[in-house]
């Protein structure tokens, strides 16, 4: 199964990942937000940036990237359009997202857009 994970949820999407046979699909944009939001001040109280930074060295390890060639401009929040691209791109069989802007699209090109806690009853 080919997955898209969305930011706020790769991190469990990862422990779920080395536990089953899931590819995890990334592209250089999905990653570049990754490493933005992972690395933002406000972690620094909870997670060391050493910590973050291996997290990210592992998500790179553990994903398939994709080289972005499809694209859309379909999301009411355009930033999270490289999700949709990304699916597509990378053939897809689920995007999982707790965000409320792709979760209204459900489904996109036949690819569904599920919570995580959906996905994890489904699959």
């Amino acid at each position: 199964m080919r997955l898209v994970f969305d930011c706020n949820v790769h991190g469990r999407a990862l422990l779920k990942a080395k536990a089953s046979s899931a590819i995890l699909l990334i592209s250089t944009q999905v990653f570049a937000e990754q490493i933005e939001v992972m690395m933002r001040l406000k972690f620094d109280r909870y997670v060391s940036k050493q910590i973050r930074q291996s997290f990210l060295e592992e998500v790179k390890a553990l994903s398939t990237n994709v080289t972005v060639t499809d694209h859309v401009k379909i999301c009411r929040d355009p930033k999270d359009d490289m999700y949709l691209e990304l699916a597509l791109s990378g053939k897809a069989d689920c995007i999982i997202t707790n965000d409320s802007d792709l979760l209204v699209i459900n489904p996109f090109e036949n690819i569904p857009i599920i919570t995580p806690k959906e996905f994890l009853e489904k699959y």
